[in-house]
């Protein structure tokens, strides 16, 4: 895979709370340089972020319900209401955790259901984050089938911010779930090019990081969860 290729896979993420405007311009201007596939922010650097990149293919991306995935229905919504009206293209849900595992279906896949119509109306693509670290294999399963029925583009491993991140073993049975109706992002833990490339090769079609860069030159780091 060229690093051209891979690029544009990656989701260039700066999601820590104390992101500064500097750093939130230094990302837009990486992404930028090397064409990554989106830079994913906080809801409030959305449109700073489309100002900065709505004359290149980069898209800006944003988190909903981050990153606890345990707010009411209709504050996900709002949320995704204003990151598109500010520029946002690509859309990072994280589920009702909680119900998921009450084992209340109905509730998560209505909520998905609301927020894929919202954006689908949009032309925005909606990502779905199960937090696998948190589930079953059973329950990991079933929040991508339910992703996947309630109209999601992708399902997304983690938020980053929990207790671990993407494993080899999550991306390709989340794979294997949606059956190739929609796509597979994994996020968490994901610092070095070899990571990346067996992500990709378990079935990732986006890698989402804040180590992009390293990534692309190649350069050492951290493994992967």
């Amino acid at each position: 895979m060229s690093e051209s290729e891979l690029a544009k896979m990656i989701d260039h993420t700066l999601l820590k709370p104390d992101a500064t405007k500097e750093e939130i311009i230094k990302l837009c201007d990486e992404a930028r340089e090397f064409n990554f596939a989106s830079v994913c922010v906080n809801p409030c650097w959305v449109e700073t972020c489309f100002n900065i990149l709505k004359d290149s293919d980069v898209k800006v991306c944003t988190v909903i319900g981050f990153p606890l995935g345990a707010n009411h229905t209709n504050t996900k919504l709002l949320e995704t209401e204003t990151a598109i009206a500010d520029g946002a293209e690509e859309i990072d849900m994280v589920i009702n955790i909680g119900q998921l595992k009450s084992g209340n279906y109905e509730y998560v896949f209505n909520e998905i259901s609301r927020i894929a119509h919202l954006t689908k109306n949009n032309l925005a693509l909606l990502k779905v984050i199960i937090e696998t670290c948190l589930l079953t294999d059973e329950e990991k399963i079933i929040a991508s089938i339910i992703s996947k029925e309630a109209g999601a583009d992708f399902v997304k491993t983690s938020t980053g911010f929990s207790k671990g991140g993407a494993t080899l073993f999550d991306v390709s049975l989340m794979k294997y779930s949606v059956e190739n109706k929609i796509k597979v992002k994994a996020s968490g833990g994901v610092r070095v090019r070899e990571d990346a490339l067996k992500m990709i090769a378990a079935g990732a079609s986006r890698i989402g990081t804040s180590s992009g860069v390293k990534i692309i030159r190649g350069e050492s780091g951290s493994a992967a969860y």
